[in-house]
């Protein structure tokens, strides 16, 4: 299916029914020949980071017409002959990601690089004229974020933090719905990501060729601290504290980026977090259970929790549950009960004489005229639904490359990935402390 030419979440393409539950199926592909691309859209994009993320990134943006991949970077020499096998053999490799930043040629990268690069690479990249997609989470530090944000204002860059679900036509149906008052006033959020497997708990394989030859050990350590050749710190980074940023940076700050942008919102004030190694006692010193409670300035709470000893199949969504109904959000679409609250105080006369009963209930249906006396009239369920082969990764990528050819803003810029990620990390922060942890979502800063 050609996923270039979706409509917008908005719309909606066709409605039937399934059992109980009215089904909405949201918008279907226009039919609609290709635009060729002008000369000057064409747009020249690098890699840094030529990993499982970084190719999968550039796969999409190379879907987008007038979008060509000319280079890519990655301190293993396995993927960057990986990268020649997917894009050619006329593609630039190297171990340094500023020989391509020194090209002039080559318009933006997409960053997906080990957490602690994210911010150095994109800072270099942006100084180097580049528009830059930067995998989340944007941070690996606090200190991370307004480094970015400055850079990215000073400069004038195109930067885009690759959260894809903010693109998603089903989160923004999810908006749209909620501020409607589909659901009423909203009081909580609750989300999971539950995964049960060893490649979904960071294990990933490592290479029977991985050595000081083959992987460039120096230039991967960056600012990490300075320890002999591991391959499984170069491989299966996000176990350690050092490169990555746990469950929280990895999971949490997706869920972040769905519930801030659902709800409008800019992030929580307070975070108390729990959890523990359960399971994966393999020298990782990251928790793979982790929960959190956060307070949100505009009067709900959110409940999230990442569970990688979960004995069931992997799963992710959300339950916004207002006052009168909620709304699921996951991977099959969004989906609406609503349960409208009733007006009227209600009558508990069991207890008295039956004459007081009998003259209680008369005073109060004078009182309250009551047009449903049961509650079913209210009650309804309906589903939103993508079409199938939908992408909201390459909705992300495209949205980025269209902000490129027109200097127009981006779906999520530094502000909203520092707010998504700075919220994210707050849960390490009470977790490592054992205490409540404050953040400051508008000035964007721990306190």
């Amino acid at each position: 299916m050609d996923r270039r030419d979706f409509l917008k979440s908005g719309s909606i393409a066709g409605t039937y029914l399934a059992g109980s539950v009215k089904t909405h199926l949201m918008a279907a592909p226009q039919q609609e020949p290709a635009k060729p691309t002008a000369a000057n859209d064409h747009i020249q994009i690098a890699l840094i980071g030529a990993g499982g993320q970084g190719q999968g990134d550039a796969k999409l943006a190379v879907e987008v017409p007038g979008v060509k991949l000319v280079a890519a970077a990655d301190c293993y020499d396995g993927c960057l002959e990986h990268a020649k096998e997917l894009w050619g053999d006329d593609i630039q490799t190297t171990r340094d990601y500023n020989e391509i930043l020194a090209r002039k040629d080559v318009d933006a990268v997409i960053i997906g690089t080990p957490d602690h690069w994210h911010m150095q690479a994109s800072v270099d990249a942006m100084n180097a004229g580049k528009d830059v997609y930067c995998e989340k989470p944007m941070i690996h530090l606090y200190s991370d974020g307004p480094k970015i944000i400055e850079t990215w204002r000073n400069t004038g860059r195109i930067m885009e933090v690759g959260s894809q679900r903010v693109s998603s036509m089903l989160y923004r149906k999810a908006k749209e719905l909620l501020a409607s008052g589909a659901i009423g006033q909203l009081n909580m959020v609750s989300a999971w990501w539950d995964r049960n497997s060893a490649q979904g708990a960071f294990d990933y394989t490592v290479p029977y060729d991985a050595s000081v030859t083959t992987c460039d050990w120096p230039r991967f350590l960056g600012t990490a601290p300075k320890i002999p050749f591991n391959a499984e710190h170069f491989f299966q980074w996000r176990k350690w504290k050092a490169y990555g940023s746990g469950v929280a940076g990895d999971l949490f700050v997706h869920l972040f980026s769905g519930i801030n942008l659902i709800t409008d919102s800019h992030g929580p004030t307070r975070a108390q977090a729990t959890g523990g190694l359960r399971f994966w006692k393999d020298g990782r010193d990251v928790p793979d259970v982790l929960l959190a409670l956060f307070d949100y300035p505009r009067g709900f709470n959110v409940s999230l929790h990442v569970n990688f000893v979960d004995g069931g199949e992997e799963s992710e969504g959300f339950v916004f549950t207002g006052s009168e109904g909620s709304m699921t959000v996951s991977g099959d679409g969004v989906g609406l009960t609503r349960v409208p609250r009733e007006k009227e105080p209600g009558v508990r006369v069991l207890p008295f004489a039956e004459h007081i009963q009998k003259r209680m209930k008369e005073i109060y249906h004078e009182t309250y005229p009551i047009s449903h006396p049961t509650g079913e009239a209210f009650r309804g369920e309906e589903k939103y639904v993508a079409p199938d082969g939908y992408s909201d990764s390459y909705d992300h990528i495209r949205n980025w490359i269209e902000a490129i050819r027109t200097r127009q803003p981006v779906t999520e810029d530094p502000v909203f990935g520092f707010r998504a990620a700075g919220a994210a990390l707050l849960s390490n922060v009470s977790y490592d402390s054992g205490k409540p942890a404050r953040w400051d979502p508008e000035g964007m800063k721990l306190l």
